[in-house]
């Protein structure tokens, strides 16, 4: 039977830390509904895992306050502390005990019986595609093996409020896409999910609501939607015919649509923003204006298209640099995980 919650599962209100000269929390407010998946979203060193830790009761912030339903992270920390579970960024299981061994004598530490705890254990296994691997030595797991095994034990005993810290960090996307099922599956029956992330499609995927964090603050909140319809109606995405117009292109879409415009690696790619907050009909008039007046300078465009702005165009236009690793350090996290 699923668990109704109601109310507010955390509330944060200026929590602040550093550690020696660094300030990793600069004053961050949170609300985060019960019942829900609330999506952090920021690049490393935001302070997104300080967060976490904060609220988690592992780390005491220097300033500001928490609560977990209602106990406070500080003062009533054992009762904060039992209502949650947390899966960090590396495995926290004993490498030298098989997967099945690792959730068996987690699930006996929990207080289930021995059958009950197999049961769970087969069953986290074969949800989480780790089956075959069942009687293998967890130090013989691939890296995306690991994360699988990591999640699978934090919720052996379903807990009120999960903490995911980049759960999908190295993972391949059959794998991403597994996880966001069990993370799905756990909501449904009442759990509260606090995710990090640096992934895009993950927060859009998973997350009812998102705070984007930068410098150790939320500088923005919201739903997806909402963050999407913050920076504007609408994105247009350009191929021209001749990389030498890209310039005037630039130039007539900024006046045209009286939003920011960048230039794509590709040499004849452009990405503009419709400015304003309009509705996309508004977006729509505005693109074809903007058609126009590159026709009417002799600007021949191959492709054209008008969609929404992505959470990653958010974040560049709320920080000036995006939320998503480059590609060095996706190539760096995939081959950890081999």
């Amino acid at each position: 039977m699923s668990r109704r919650n109601t109310g507010l599962a955390i509330e944060a209100e200026g929590l602040t830390r550093s550690f020696g000269a660094t300030r990793a929390l600069a004053g961050v407010d949170l609300q985060v509904p019960a019942g829900t998946v609330y999506g952090l979203l920021g690049p490393n060193g935001a302070g997104k895992t300080t967060t976490v830790r904060v609220l988690a009761t592992l780390l005491r912030p220097d300033g500001g306050r928490a609560r977990v339903f209602g106990h406070d992270v500080v003062t009533e920390a054992d009762a904060a502390r039992a209502r949650v579970s947390l899966t960090g960024q590396y495995a926290s299981i004993d490498e030298d005990l098989t997967g099945l061994e690792n959730l068996v004598l987690l699930g006996r530490l929990l207080g289930y019986r021995k059958p009950a705890s197999r049961e769970r254990a087969q069953h986290l296994l074969t949800a989480f595609g780790l089956t075959e691997a069942a009687d293998r030595q967890v130090k013989r797991y691939s890296g995306g093996m690991r994360r699988r095994i990591d999640i699978a034990a934090s919720i052996l005993n379903t807990p009120d409020l999960l903490f995911l810290d980049e759960p999908t960090t190295g993972l391949d996307p059959r794998s991403r896409s597994q996880v966001w099922e069990i993370v799905r599956a756990v909501v449904a029956h009442g759990t509260t999910v606090l995710l990090t992330t640096q992934y895009l499609e993950e927060a859009d995927q998973l997350a009812g609501r998102i705070a984007v964090v930068d410098h150790g603050k939320v500088i923005a909140e919201g739903t997806p939607g909402e963050l999407k319809s913050s920076v504007g109606s609408g994105t247009v995405h350009l191929r021209l015919r001749d990389p030498g117009q890209r310039p005037e292109a630039e130039r007539l879409l900024r006046t045209a649509l009286a939003g920011s415009v960048q230039l794509e690696p590709d040499p004849v790619a452009l990405t503009a923003r419709v400015g304003g907050h309009g509705s996309d009909l508004d977006a729509s008039k505005q693109a074809a204006r903007a058609l126009r007046d590159l026709a009417r300078a002799g600007i021949v465009v191959d492709n054209f298209a008008l969609g929404q702005p992505s959470l990653d165009e958010v974040f560049l236009a709320l920080t000036d640099h995006p939320a998503v690793p480059t590609e060095a350090e996706r190539d760096e996290q995939l081959e950890a995980a081999r």
